[in-house]
């Protein structure tokens, strides 16, 4: 009477058989979990093999474009506070007239930094995205033909303007997205 009963119709086998591919694969993120410069290594080659197969086949190159685009929004997500200084000062101005920031003095609420995209799901999207762009390399109709070196200027300019405006955000509200260099205190320390 306990027995799980099989799935009779087609569509119910394959739905069985799909959430279980789906339980394998969220038991292999799990254990990955803890290992992150093995995962960020992983990502890495992954990337270099995709960037190789596009300077090998001279071609792909909107598709590793759209690559670069995507990892650029990923890591200003990475980057920035999960609830933004700027939005925040915004609605205190609204609610009491008082400009709003992020604690300076001794006396103020500690708000630790909590990031608008944590890490791991920085790395799954992006390391999902190197395999989609790998697997889009090998079919000619994602082959469109452009110039590349202004593909390339442009993507510079666009990291290097996003990135100023981000620092310049950073040096505003006074947050550091990076535990670099941050006291750490020990359990056992007296």
């Amino acid at each position: 009477m306990d027995s799980v009963e099989e799935p009779t119709t087609p569509f119910g086998t394959f739905t069985a058989q799909t959430s279980k591919l789906q339980r394998q694969y969220q038991a292999l993120l799990d254990q990955s979990t803890p290992h992150v410069a093995y995962r960020w290594v992983g990502t890495g080659v992954a990337l270099f093999l995709f960037f190789l197969r596009v300077f090998v086949a001279q071609g792909w190159y909107i598709v590793a474009y759209a690559l670069g685009i995507y990892l650029l929004n990923l890591f200003l997500a990475f980057l920035q506070p999960k609830f933004d200084p700027s939005n925040e000062a915004l609605d205190n101005d609204m609610e009491d007239g008082a400009a709003g920031s992020l604690p300076t003095k001794q006396d103020e609420e500690f708000r630790p930094f909590i990031r608008r995209l944590p890490e791991f799901k920085f790395w799954h999207s992006a390391t999902r995205a190197v395999a989609i762009s790998f697997f889009c390399s090998w079919f000619e109709i994602f082959n469109v033909p452009v110039f590349w070196p202004v593909l390339v200027m442009y993507w510079f300019m666009l990291f290097i303007l996003t990135m100023r405006k981000q620092i310049q955000h950073m040096i505003k509200y006074r947050y550091v997205p990076f535990t670099m260099g941050k006291a750490r205190y020990n359990k056992n320390s007296n």
